[in-house]
């Protein structure tokens, strides 16, 4: 009797169980019906997002597809050949203000060193473009995007391998870019800590990892973690850098690995070109010499291309074909533009009025006037329309110092004494008008030669530009950025240019505008007013009857 009565309890026993398993297989498969159709609607959603999408954008549209379009940058894009297109291609730093093309350029420039046998860059090279602006950087090297960094398994990010106790690699931009190129836009905004490290990828060409966590005897690590700890992972690229800072707020230490490149700020018919290029791909007419009115606003292609696109949209939501003035203006009033200035030479020639030459901050030469009156006095000299003082400022710290210009000004007067004045019995007022940064050693010859025209009231040609330092004993001495100056002295319309004669090259033969190399303030005067009939010998005599009087 209990011998079945056991039986029956165990198979009674058996039976709840395979009821209770029953059961829980039902709700398992009910739960994984609703998850797999979870996953039908998701991935529904998913195509249909695919499925939607807008028109390229212009901005798109316009972005250069072959070098030929970049407008205005002919001499850096055959300088980025030459650094890149070889056997031995370099890392290279590009300067240039923003919307110049600068981006397109280096990735144009790959695609075609890919097609060189020569070079080192395989069909599968990448271009890795990143902004350091917007780069996220941890001290702790918990996320690095651009050098990359480990997951230690205290964090989730290293999934599985946390659970096991073992740190996660995981590369960064410059192991991504191996074999090509790594683009770093704004490249002077990288943290120092990143810059440094970056310096030593580029000499090491490979990225190194390192963790509290890792041990070389731990055989329950991969085979290819060890490797990566022990040896690093590839990184071996070429650089390319783009900012809009100047050579001297870059590192030496990055600067002296690279090959350093300018872009030009664009010109007005560059800008004509782009505004000419943006609108005929929109497919819209426009009003004859509408694009030099663009170019009138824009400082640069993006702005070109975004009022282009502004413009665009406005004809075709009040249904119009053609672009006109009047829409170009209403969009200027509503964007806040603000039409670009640009300085030309006087009508006719003024004593005591000089067209100088400088550079401006944001890249491109200008054409400043300088303005100067001698009166008997009690010998003062004043100079207005530039700083009065000028602060430095580096990774050392800042410094104060006075004015170059003043300083130049002074050298000027003291070199006048030369030519019959007297510091003591004349007062000068120099005046920069427009209120534009001055570089005063550059402005020398032009304060000069306004001072001397106002003493001798010999009228100044009004088609002429000049630049250079001068000395106290009339030396005309080089300065920078004479390629830019001389672009703009022709924009402004002047037809000759006086540059120091240690600037010379033989290119500036072969200008629209005759450039003029001079060693000396009295080469100087004898080439302005002894062309003009004007001979120096009468400025003398003029000089003698003053002293006389």
């Amino acid at each position: 009797m209990k011998g079945n009565l056991l039986l029956w309890a165990q198979l009674l026993f058996f039976c709840l169980g395979a009821w209770y398993f029953f059961k829980s297989s039902r709700k398992k498969g009910a739960g994984e019906g609703l998850k797999c159709e979870d996953n039908i609607i998701q991935m529904d959603k998913l195509m249909e997002m695919w499925e939607t999408g807008l028109t390229e954008p212009l901005a798109e549209q316009t972005r250069p597809k072959k070098l030929e379009e970049i407008i205005g940058q002919e001499k850096a894009i055959k300088a980025l050949r030459a650094a890149l297109c070889g056997p031995n291609p370099q890392h290279i730093l590009i300067y240039g203000p923003p919307g110049v093309g600068k981006t397109a350029a280096a990735r144009l420039i790959l695609e075609e060193a890919k097609q060189k046998k020569e070079s080192p860059f395989g069909e599968k090279a990448k271009f890795v473009e990143i902004d350091a602006t917007t780069l996220q950087f941890d001290e702790r090297n918990i996320a690095d995007p651009l050098m990359g960094s480990v997951h230690d398994p205290i964090y989730q990010g290293a999934g599985s391998f946390g659970q096991a106790g073992i740190p996660r690699p995981r590369p960064g931009a410059v192991c991504e870019a191996h074999g090509g190129v790594l683009f770093i836009d704004e490249i002077g905004e990288l943290h120092p800590i990143q810059m440094n490290k970056l310096l030593k990828v580029l000499e090491d060409r490979v990225a190194r990892f390192q963790s509290s966590y890792y041990s070389r005897s731990n055989k329950s690590i991969p085979p290819y973690i060890h490797q990566i700890f022990q040896k690093g992972i590839p990184a071996d690229f070429r650089l390319i850098g783009a900012t809009t800072r100047s050579p001297n707020e870059i590192p030496d230490a990055l600067r002296s690995r690279c090959t350093e490149i300018f872009f030009d700020r664009l010109d007005r018919t560059s800008v004509e070109k782009i505004a000419e290029n943006s609108l005929h791909r929109a497919g819209l007419d426009y009003e004859e010499g509408l694009c030099g009115k663009i170019a009138a606003y824009a400082r640069g292609g993006r702005d070109t291309v975004n009022l282009v696109q502004s413009l665009t949209s406005l004809a075709w939501m009040e249904g119009n074909r053609t672009i006109t003035t009047a829409d170009l203006e209403w969009v200027a009033e509503a964007g806040k533009y603000q039409p670009v200035y640009q300085r030309k030479i006087p009508e006719k020639p003024m004593v005591g009025v000089v067209n100088g030459l400088g550079v401006q901050s944001s890249g491109g030469g200008m054409l400043l006037s300088v303005e100067a009156i001698v009166q008997k006095g009690k010998g003062d000299l004043t100079v207005t329309g530039i700083m009065e003082e000028e602060e430095f400022k580096n990774r050392q710290g800042s410094a104060k110092r006075k004015s170059n210009a003043r300083s130049a000004a002074e050298n000027v007067l003291t070199l006048m004494e030369q030519f019959g004045f007297s510091k003591e019995e004349y007062s000068v007022h120099l005046n920069f008008p427009g209120g534009i940064p001055v570089d005063g050693p550059s402005a020398g010859t032009a304060m000069f030669l306004a001072v001397y025209s106002a003493f001798t009231e010999a009228p100044v040609p009004n088609d002429i530009a000049l630049t250079g330092e001068i000395s106290l004993h009339g030396q005309v001495l080089p300065v920078g950025g004479v390629e830019e100056k001389l672009e703009a002295a022709k924009e402004a319309g002047a037809t000759r240019a006086f540059i120091p004669r240690e600037n010379w090259k033989d290119a500036y033969g072969k200008l629209e505008i005759q450039v003029i190399p001079v060693g000396d303030v009295q080469e100087l005067l004898n080439e302005i007013f002894l062309s003009e009939g004007a001979a120096l010998s009468e400025g003398m005599e003029f000089l003698k009857e003053k002293e006389i009087g």
